[in-house]
């Protein structure tokens, strides 16, 4: 009697569900969103930043042994699942590997001024010091600031962009936690 009873009662509320929307199909099971998490070891990058204040001022050079974890939502399952493990693991971590032993430049920083000379990185913040670089220590990053935040963004589109056109795959949500220290993480959202 309990299983037909809960038999009626899955029926009405697929038909309820199925009134409504998903981003992306239309929605006919008990379960309206699905999630992966994915976290190892290995989504790690060790970098060197410094942030610049609104005011000007900024932090003096450090750095931080990153951790990165991501969560990939998805409104149906292909091939019974979200995403395949195997897939996004080797991106996430050629994300971070990209990021691992540089010093982060955010270059869309308006108050950073950056040249690339004979091989150098010559910057200048607002403070009037100035670091010389080889370029080869140095990361770009089209960011305005260097902030677990900032990075959390970056990752993101980054991440996302790679699993559309490796996989032809949208995630249409996509979260990215960047943990700078034990405890200390900023998370971004990105919606497609």
């Amino acid at each position: 009697m309990e299983f037909y009873a809960l038999t009626i009662y899955s029926r009405a509320l697929e038909q309820t569900c199925s009134n409504f929307s998903c981003p992306e199909k239309r929605i006919s099971t008990l379960d309206t969103e699905y999630s992966i998490k994915v976290y190892k070891q290995y989504f790690n990058f060790a970098s060197s930043h410094f942030l610049i204040f609104k005011d000007g001022t900024r932090e003096p050079l450090h750095g931080h042994n990153y951790r990165v974890q991501l969560k990939g939502e998805a409104c149906q399952l292909e091939g019974d699942m979200v995403f395949d493990f195997l897939d996004i693991k080797p991106i996430v971590r050629e994300v971070c590997d990209s990021l691992d032993h540089r010093l982060l430049i955010p270059e869309m920083n308006p108050m950073l001024n950056i040249e690339n000379r004979d091989g150098y990185f010559h910057l200048t913040p607002p403070d009037g010091k100035k670091f010389i670089i080889p370029e080869e220590d140095v990361l770009l990053l089209p960011i305005t600031n260097t902030s677990a935040e900032r990075l959390a963004i970056y990752l993101a589109k980054r991440i996302h962009h790679l699993v559309r056109e490796r996989y032809n795959f949208n995630f249409p949500k996509l979260e990215i936690e960047v943990e700078e220290t034990p405890g200390q993480c900023a998370v971004y959202t990105y919606q497609s």
